[in-house]
Parts: structure tokens; sequence; C-alpha cells
């Protein structure tokens, strides 16, 4: 073979052994996950099993087994006995874990049984990039995306699909019943064989109902009329396709808007972002250690209560306005269309006309203020506003906040283009990483612990990005 590159004979011995540390580069990311990992203090962080017993087998320690989980998250592998297959044909890995191969059982346990650990590693690199002032600009971009979980759509119920099945189930035993009737008319009779099939069907589909009905009464009894059977904590959301969904859990994230780096996340089984804002913001403010934030967030986030708690809380939000006005869709003048002058405390219609106050009233946790106009029904434009007697407003008590906000998303209109260039960014890279699958842990314990690895390992790539290697190596040793 001339003229070619050739390896080296496989029965070659050689006279010393190569060091296992001379395949590793001094830049080689692992290294970075062998010092973090080394520095951390797993007793102080919540992690089991810290303490060895005196009697019986000695136990891996827990560095060793966080070490493999983040190498893999870092490279893709989340499965524990792919992550098995690494200890032993893995050079890093090797290296990472001094040649230790735990089975994939021993790594399995470890994600299971300490996700107050792992949700604490990955603040703890958090906290790591706050000290490396990464988090400067104190202004964070918050969104929600929906990851599937372990529970299929068949085993999950709700009260649409679990009518859907019952009336396939009736109409399954509807037909064998009709098959049965006829072959007793039938001449001649048909054979035992047949009408015996027909009966084991009908005997499979009448247990199928009773199962059903059982479940029936069991999702009736929860609290969100909803159960999953493999899953107890995932829930059916309804996905940006049309007419779709599928079972998942809604992870929330607060991403810094110069760097791109997770600051928080949270999961959760709520289909909808509506009640996260404030959550989301608290988590996020105490991750960054700062006392001013501003939080950006589309208009899944719009709620008054929560954008209220915000700014009682210090932390300045921009959300802009949901647009759900009937009056709106109906093609009649919505509630933007008319004029607020506080001074007098009214508003103008845009026939000119004053709406007065009349009374206050509470809705949904929120205090109301009506206004009402008298002349409506004198007034020249009154289809294009109104099919009542009256055209009425509903002003809240802190409506005041809202239109602040508003005033100040006009005058910058970009910082909603921020916000999506921000956060969007680390689900897709995310969402990439995992591929087609699920999470593959069950229970908000598991799914969260599974997420923290999924968001330490983010972090990780991005701050090597961000300052390098090796100066991410110095600083994990000092701390």
């Amino acid at each position: 073979m001339k003229r070619f590159i050739e390896g080296e004979n496989r029965s070659q011995s050689t006279l010393f052994p190569e060091a296992l540390d001379d395949y590793i580069a001094e830049d080689n990311p692992v290294r970075v996950v062998d010092a973090f990992a080394n520095a951390l203090d797993y007793k102080a962080l919540g992690f089991a099993r810290i303490d060895p017993s005196v009697t019986g087998a000695p136990a891996y320690h827990p560095a060793a087994l966080l070490k493999i989980y983040i190498y893999g998250y870092l490279n893709r592998i989340q499965s524990s006995r792919r992550l098995e297959k690494e200890t032993q044909r893995n050079v890093e890995m090797m290296w990472l874990t001094q040649r230790l191969s735990p089975n994939f059982k021993t790594i399995a346990d470890f994600r299971k049984d300490n996700s107050k650990g792992i949700i604490n590693v990955c603040r703890e690199f958090v906290g790591l990039c706050r000290q490396l002032n990464l988090f400067a600009n104190t202004i964070v971009a918050i969104d929600g995306s929906k990851f599937k979980a372990v529970n299929s759509g068949d085993k999950n119920f709700t009260p649409v699909r679990m009518k859907l099945r019952m009336e396939r189930v009736e109409k399954h035993i509807a037909r064998y019943l009709a098959e049965l009737e006829d072959a007793d008319q039938a001449t001649p009779p048909p054979g035992k064989d047949d009408t015996d099939g027909i009966k084991k069907k009908l005997a499979k589909m009448q247990r199928e109902m009773q199962r059903l009905n059982i479940l029936d009464h069991e999702m009736m009894n929860h609290p969100d009329k909803q159960i999953s059977l493999t899953d107890p904590d995932a829930r059916a959301m309804a996905s940006t396709r049309r007419n779709s969904g599928a079972v998942c859990y809604n992870v929330q994230t607060a991403v810094d808007t110069t760097h791109h780096l997770i600051v928080a996340h949270d999961v959760t089984n709520r289909a909808t972002d509506r009640k996260e804002l404030f959550t989301m913001s608290k988590l996020a403010r105490t991750e960054m250690g700062s006392n001013n934030l501003t939080v950006l967030a589309d208009r899944g986030y719009f709620s008054g209560l929560q954008i209220l708690a915000c700014q009682q809380a210090g932390i300045e939000v921009y959300v802009p306005k949901t647009l759900t006005s009937n009056s709106t869709a109906a093609g009649r003048f919505g509630k933007p269309d008319f004029n607020y002058e506080p001074e007098r405390n009214q508003y103008r219609c845009p026939a000119g006309d004053i709406l007065k106050y009349r009374f206050t009233s509470v809705e949904k946790e929120k205090t109301l203020h009506t206004y009402v106009c008298p002349s409506c029904m004198s007034c020249a434009i009154r289809e294009k506003c109104t099919t009542g007697r009256a055209r009425r407003i509903k002003r809240w008590e802190h409506e005041d906040i809202i239109d602040a906000m508003e005033v100040e998303l006009e005058k910058e209109p970009n910082k909603m283009g921020i916000r999506r260039q921000t956060v969007e960014h680390p689900y897709g890279t995310l969402k990439h990483w995992m591929g087609s699958t699920h999470f593959l842990t069950k229970r908000f314990k598991g799914v969260r612990a599974e997420m923290s690895l999924h968001v330490l390992a983010y972090n990780i790539k991005r701050v090597m990005k961000i300052i390098g290697i090796k100066p991410l190596m110095e600083a994990v040793q000092v701390v």
C-alpha cells in the first residue's frame, strides 16, 4: 500500500504504555467538565449517599456519575445505556471517569435519585457566570415551549378523548351484538368456532368499557379533569399546528439578552404561560443577583395581575397586550378606539361622546370600573360600536400600569425583536440536541433534573464559546 498513510500494526507491542492523559488536549472541553465537577461541594448541593457506609460494597462518588452525565449531555447522549457503552469505548470518557464503568442502572438511578442536587449544580454554574460578569446587562427574555413527555396520547385522558373512545368501543359492542343476532337467525347456523370468536371480541370490548368507566370517574375527580397513566404529571397540550397536540411539559426559560445564556428555568404542566411571568421574573432576578431587572415576554404572558405583581416587586416588564376583543372580531370599535381622559376619569368614543363612570365590580380577582355612554341610541355610527342600548367600557383599577407599558413599547418596538432572537435560539438548540425524542424520565422530579442537565450543558458550551476553554477552567479552579 504505497503512497498512503498507514496505521500501526495491531499486534505490535510497545515498550512503555502511553498515558491516557496524552490523548486529551489541553483545550479539550472534557477538562472543563472534570474541573467543574471536582470543584463542587456535593453535600451542600444536596446529593444523596455522599457519606459512604462502613459496611457493604463501596459506591461510586457522585462526582464520577455527574461527570458522565455532563459529558453525555454535552455530546447529545442522554440514555443511561448509551452512556454505559461510552465509558467502555470512549477515550475522553475513560479519562474523565478514570476508567470507571458503572452499569446503566447505576447511571439511571443517579439521575432519578439526585434531582435536587442536579438542579443545584445547574444553578451553581449560573452563579459562576454571574461571577464572570456575564449578566451585566440585566435584561432577560422569557418564553415557554412544549417538550414531549414519555406519556403517549393513548394513555392520556381528557373529557373529549374519553367521549370519543367510549363511542368507539360502543360501536364495536353494537356491531358484535348484531353479528351474534344474525348468527342466531342464520340458516344453516354458523360453526361454534365462529360464534366463539365473536363472543371473545365482545367480552374484550365490554371489559374495555368497564375500564374506561373507572378511568372516567377518576378523571372527573381530578382537579384539571385530565389524567395520564404513564407519567401522571404530564398533560395534553395544544401545539402551534392547528388541530394537533401531544402530552407534554411546559418548559419555561429566562435568557440573558447579551450572551443568550439561560439564567433560570422551570418545568410546569400548565398549558399556557399566562401565570408564569412573575414566577420566572423573580427566579431570574435571584439568579442574576441584581435588584434591577428588565423582562421581555410575548403576548402569551399578558396578565394584568402578573404585570402588577412584577411592578410591585420592582421588576420592569414589557409584554404586548393581547387583542381578544369580541367587538373588534365582529368589525366594531374595540377598546383601543376609546381614549381615556384620566383628569376627568372618563372615556371619549370615536364619535366624540363621553362615557361616564357608573359603578365598580370585582371579576376574576380584579376590581373593574365600568363606564357607560348615555347617548348611544342617537349616535350616527352606533352600528359600528355596539349592539346594545349603550356601549360599556371596563377599566381595571391598575390599568395605568398597562397604558404606561404600551407607551414604552411603542417608543421602542424593537424590544419584541430582541425578545424573539434571544429566547428562541436556546429552545431551537435544546430541541435539536434532543432530536425527535421525548423526556426520558417521569414525574416532575425526574423531568426537572433532566432539563437541568440540558440547560447546564447548553450554558457550558456557550461560556466556552464566549470566554474560551482555558479561561473557564481557570475560573472554575479559582471558585
